[in-house]
């Protein structure tokens, strides 16, 4: 079997940032994956899970709720290995298209004050597993620490 796309980065010099995984098209229709890589794979450790589903669901109901991408938005979900997110939107990107808008999504994520949207046993299989406070945290330091002042080599998949 061939090695998925993903597979195929070298994980070893990734860096947090903001990089276009893939590009697909999906009947006419061009689709980008973003890879927003929030912690150095295999150097720093890895989000826990209770602030990385308050994540999902904040930046969820964000971008789906948002003026100008919210139609554009197919997807956004942690990855397994707990060191960042994908998104996926409708339309062909760069990354530095989308670091206003993560930078409006993280800002929102860490300024969020009230109770997670969607964290109730009605809405979600998992409502008790949230951390809001970490997750400000976190969400806080990726953009202090990246998307405030984004650099090139955070935009461009290491070679």
């Amino acid at each position: 079997m061939e090695k998925i796309t993903s597979f195929t980065i070298n994980h070893l010099k990734l860096r947090p940032g903001v990089y276009v995984s893939r590009r697909d098209m999906a009947g006419g229709t061009p689709v980008t994956t973003f890879d927003i890589r929030m912690t150095r794979p295999n150097c720093e450790p890895v989000m826990n899970t209770a602030e990385v589903h308050t994540i999902e669901h904040l930046g969820a109901t964000f971008l789906r709720n948002h003026p100008l991408y919210g139609d554009r938005v197919l997807y956004f979900g942690p990855m397994g290995c707990r060191t960042g997110f994908y998104l996926l939107l409708t339309g062909d990107y760069e990354s530095a298209d989308i670091v206003p808008l993560l930078q409006e999504m993280f800002l929102f994520i860490r300024d969020y004050e009230g109770a997670v949207p969607g964290a109730a046993p009605r809405d979600c299989g998992n409502y008790l597993d949230m951390n809001l406070p970490m997750a400000k945290y976190l969400a806080g330091k990726f953009y202090d620490e990246v998307l405030e002042d984004i650099s090139d080599e955070q935009l461009i998949y290491p070679e």
